[in-house]
């Protein structure tokens, strides 16, 4: 009897140790994303840092298109805004060369912007993109005329999860 009392408390502390540690695990996984949350696309130029609430973005999306997307192997209904358009309200120009900061620290600087096909994605297939979803903010290219589809390389421009442009003069 007393063997079974000894491991009583210990199987009642193991018990209470699980659930604690999923309760934590529950909590973890519900405040990760509250935090990771995108709100807001920044824009550097300079000194000056500009958000644009992703909210406002989406509300701005004018341009419905429906376009492969080589990654997810299927077409796509996309909606956007004119990523050249966007460029001139913003910067008053297009920057000769812009250096993008993605949510998961991904960065490039990348130039030649000033071409009508890029667009601004926020909403895919009705709805708004998410960091799952490779959103917040996407940048592609509504036509892409002469690139392989199968050849995923042919596509490393198009941009995900974008947390900031900055323009480099």
């Amino acid at each position: 009897m007393n063997a079974v009392l000894s491991r009583l408390p210990q199987r009642l502390y193991c018990g209470a140790l699980s659930k604690a540690a999923v309760v934590l695990i529950v909590l973890l996984a519900g405040w990760w994303p509250l935090n990771a949350t995108a709100q807001a696309l920044s824009l550097v130029n300079g000194d000056s840092t500009q958000k644009v609430a992703l909210g406002d973005l989406r509300d701005r999306a004018d341009t419905t298109f429906t376009v492969f997307d080589p990654y997810q192997g299927r077409d796509v209904e996309m909606r956007g805004v004119s990523f050249r358009d966007f460029l001139i309200e913003h910067f008053g120009e297009v920057p000769p060369t812009l250096h993008f900061t993605a949510w998961d620290d991904y960065e490039v600087s990348l130039g030649g912007w000033d071409d009508p096909n890029w667009y601004l994605v926020t909403i895919e297939d009705g709805e708004p993109l998410t960091l799952r979803s490779r959103g917040p903010v996407r940048l592609v290219e509504r036509e892409y005329e002469g690139r392989d589809i199968d050849n995923l390389r042919d596509f490393n421009d198009w941009i995900w999860m974008i947390r900031s442009i900055e323009a480099q003069w």
